[in-house]
């Protein structure tokens, strides 16, 4: 065992005061170690290789925020935001337009239940408002809760569109895009472009197990209705170790089929955070490395571990992504490479990698803009030999599948580089904006920092 020099910050996970950290490490695992002086120490597994850690990481040049909401006071966590000591600018925004959810999920990064008022339209306006004063250009997430319990989300949707924002998703358990197709007529009338659709397996165990009772068949009906309306799928697997790690091939092959209209598949490890069963704490993570890993062997080596790279937005330790042609035959060609540290060793611009990362997912996960009935792929076997540039051109537009990964912190594992790097924030109910993990973490017994 042997530790890296130096110590960065993180938070006790019972009483989120700041406490410093080191990584430890065992062979290719690493550990985050801490110790809270009123709470003893913590030691949480933070990634078990390959790929190796330090040939992972990729530095980036921090960006300058033209415009942040809050001072700098008591420090990271805790001036939220953003604060002038953020290091990247909003790529993704997360609205939360429901606070309640008619699923109830045993699994719940939210801890979304029951019922109450939701947000008024006047003041998710004011959201969109508060995004275009610190620069706009970012894209939108329509989450909660459960957005679709609203009737009026179409107008929620419409009302970014007419104020600029082009790329508007909804994340969604499905249930109601399933079973109601005017509604989802309505939102993409409105100018929906992409559904984030919970999406745990390819069978009902799992799902019984993460989501409280049988869930496919309403998942599947959910597709076949987006498929029907034109609308890209983005499909979200929670994945939890002992659960449903091994639907990973499953569900890329089932991507593969729902190809050109699911356009991607966003793998999230669970975090501890919001609503999650007590026999699931002790739970030896999931990390990044390990998913690579199982995505390679549980997809016989269509999606390959060569073909992840670091991402270009967030911070290294936060996610991986590959893009993918899916060819007539069945032929899976990667379009990205892996990360090589040897090649380019200089760090990159932060804001130029956000900048790169907005247009990819506005562009990879909204449908093709051929209409539905034109993207049925050619027959097996049709495409011998070489495809002509032109046809390339177009299989590439229609049939690229994006494969990611988000690893979101928790109280157990908080990393503040990571925090100050983060691209994804969730506009909090006065407007200002906040990282992702810190605005859904819990500490041991429950508390928050930023959820109300």
């Amino acid at each position: 065992m042997n530790s890296e020099p130096g110590e960065d910050i993180s938070l006790c996970p019972v009483c989120l005061e700041r406490i410093p950290f080191h990584r430890e490490f065992e062979g290719l695992e690493v550990y985050q170690v801490k110790q809270c002086p009123e709470h003893g120490s913590f030691r949480t597994l933070i990634w078990q290789g390959p790929p190796e850690f330090d040939t992972w990481r990729r530095p980036k040049i921090p960006a300058q925020l033209a415009y942040t909401e809050t001072p700098v006071q008591r420090g990271c966590p805790f001036d939220c935001g953003l604060c002038p000591e953020h290091r990247q600018r909003t790529c993704s925004a997360v609205m939360d337009v429901a606070h309640s959810c008619d699923l109830g999920c045993p699994i719940c990064y939210a801890g979304a239940s029951g019922q109450g008022p939701e947000p008024s339209l006047e003041l998710i306006e004011s959201w969109y408002q508060a995004l275009l004063l610190s620069g706009g250009g970012c894209n939108i997430q329509l989450s909660g809760g459960e957005p679709t319990i609203r009737d009026d989300l179409p107008d929620i949707v419409a009302m970014g569109r007419e104020l600029g924002f082009d790329f508007i998703q909804i994340n969604t358990h499905g249930l109601r895009l399933a079973r109601d197709r005017a509604y989802g007529r309505a939102l993409v009338d409105a100018g929906l472009a992409s559904v984030f659709l919970q999406f745990d397996a390819v069978e009902d165990t799992a799902y019984r197990k993460l989501r409280g009772r049988p869930l496919l068949k309403e998942k599947l009906a959910a597709l076949e209705a987006c498929a029907a309306l034109g609308l890209g799928v983005v499909l979200v697997p929670t994945l939890v170790r002992g659960i449903n790690l091994d639907q990973v091939g499953p569900i890329l092959s089932l991507a593969q089929e729902h190809s050109p209209f699911v356009r991607a598949v966003h793998f999230q490890p669970m975090s501890r955070f919001g609503r999650y069963p007590a026999s699931l704490e002790n739970e030896k993570r999931l990390t990044l490395p390990e998913l690579m890993r199982a995505i390679d062997q549980q997809s016989e080596g269509r999606f390959p571990l060569a073909s992840f790279r670091p991402p270009g937005c967030e911070n290294s330790l936060c996610s991986f992504q590959g893009n993918f042609l899916l060819h007539p035959d069945g032929r899976v060609q990667a379009l990205s490479q892996g990360h090589d540290p040897a090649c380019c060793p200089a760090p990159e611009p932060a804001e130029q990698g956000a900048l790169r990362t907005i247009a990819r997912v506005s562009r990879n996960w909204a449908a093709p803009a051929s209409p539905p009935e034109l993207w049925a792929a050619p027959e097996p076997g049709s495409c011998s030999g070489p495809i002509p540039l032109d046809e390339f051109i177009t299989l590439a537009r229609q049939r690229t599948l994006s494969v990611s990964a988000m690893a979101f912190q928790d109280a157990w594992n908080l990393d503040l580089e990571r925090v100050r790097d983060c691209c994804i924030h969730q506009v909090a109910p006065d407007g200002r904006r906040v990282p992702f993990c810190l605005y859904n973490l819990t500490s041991a017994s429950g508390q928050r920092l930023y959820r109300p």
